[in-house]
């Protein structure tokens, strides 16, 4: 499904692939040999989403682009099933698997993986090369550290400092969820003027 939301439209290549029950939405842009693959997810909130080349996005994964956080994905590269990249840059060759998380503001050096249900904290920089292992927690700037699903105390010295709330929802850390979330509502009553489009994508939406 192709929807256009605040006035942008989806761009997909001749030579890419969308299976009919996944969904790209507002702008964002498919590179050549794309393949979304089924029940995933490409939403462009309020900021682009774009991908490479020979990029595959496999069944009911998540990739959201944010106003100060666009969604990059270089070429030749792997969004596993179930994976969520939220505002995150995924340099070339990176292999995102089975429920492995991006959060805004942060980047995949090119050549790592991001192994099964993994963590990639906001605004956190893998280098290139890198591995975070399967459940682990990566965190931190310049250079993110590595962290073991039992490491709470250690992972938060550093987490904290990477202000997730405000990255994410804009606001400082303590809001209530009840500000939150009516903030957040707001933000998302821009999807009551979607407008789903034919399943036939425009490739160059300035002709119309």
């Amino acid at each position: 499904m192709l929807i256009e939301h605040r006035g942008q439209r989806p761009v997909v290549p001749a030579s890419a692939y969308v299976a009919p029950t996944a969904v790209l939405c507002g702008a964002v842009t498919l590179g050549e040999r794309a393949r979304v693959l089924h029940g995933a997810v490409l939403t462009a909130e309020d900021g682009e989403v774009r991908t490479g080349e020979d990029v595959v996005v496999m069944e009911n994964a998540l990739v959201r682009g944010r106003r100060h956080h666009p969604a990059l994905i270089g070429n030749a590269v792997l969004i596993g099933p179930h994976a969520h990249v939220n505002g995150a840059r995924i340099e070339d060759e990176v292999f995102v698997a089975t429920g492995a998380s991006a959060f805004p503001g942060a980047v995949v050096g090119a050549g790592s993986e991001l192994r099964i249900n993994s963590v990639l904290h906001a605004n956190s920089i893998l280098p290139p090369g890198s591995v975070v292992p399967i459940g682990w927690i990566a965190a931190g700037a310049p250079e993110a550290k590595l962290f073991a699903p039992g490491q709470h105390d250690e992972l938060w010295e550093v987490q904290r400092e990477l202000d997730f709330p405000g990255t994410v929802y804009g606001v400082p850390r303590g809001t209530s969820m009840r500000d939150i979330m009516a903030r957040q509502a707001d933000h998302f009553a821009a999807h009551l003027d979607d407008r789903v489009l034919d399943a036939d994508p425009d490739p160059d939406p300035s002709t119309d």
